[in-house]
C-alpha cells in the first residue's frame, strides 16, 4: 500500500512505500535568515515529517542538498553533522543549484527505510 501525506495536485510532502519514507524538497519557513538559520529551520521539518510517517533520522538512506552557493556548503556541514546521529549518516549529494523558492539559501530531500511496522 502506498501511503501519501500533505498531498496536492503536483506532489506529495511525504511518500511512504514498501518500508521506504521518501520526503518532498524543503525549505526553510523563513527565508530571511541566514544559511544555518535555514539549515536547522529545514531539518527541524524533516524531524517532523519523518517522524510522521512513522520513523526517524537514526533511519536515513538518502540525502540531497541544493545550495544556492557553494560556499555555504561548509556551515551546512556543520549543522548537518550535529543533527545527524552518529554512525547513521545517509548516502548524500551536494551540489549547487537554485531552489523551487529563489529567496532561499537552500533546499534538502531524504529518503528513509519506514520504522518497524
Amino acid at each position: 500500500m502506498i501511503e501519501r501525506f500533505e498531498t496536492s495536485e503536483k506532489s506529495s510532502r511525504v511518500v511512504k512505500y514498501n518500508g521506504v519514507v521518501y520526503l518532498s524538497g524543503l525549505t526553510p519557513d523563513d527565508p530571511d535568515d541566514d544559511v544555518a538559520a535555514q539549515t536547522r529551520q529545514i531539518l527541524r521539518k524533516i524531524d517532523h515529517f519523518l517522524e510522521r510517517a512513522g520513523t526517524d533520522k537514526s533511519r536515513l538512506l538518502t540525502g540531497i542538498v541544493w545550495t544556492r552557493e557553494i560556499e555555504n556548503i561548509p556551515e551546512i556541514n556543520r549543522i548537518w553533522e550535529e543533527w545527524v546521529p552518529e554512525g547513521c549518516a545517509p548516502a548524500r549529494t551536494c551540489a549547487r543549484a537554485t531552489p523551487a523558492r529563489h529567496q532561499c539559501l537552500l533546499e534538502i530531500t531524504v529518503t528513509a527505510a519506514a520504522g518497524a511496522e
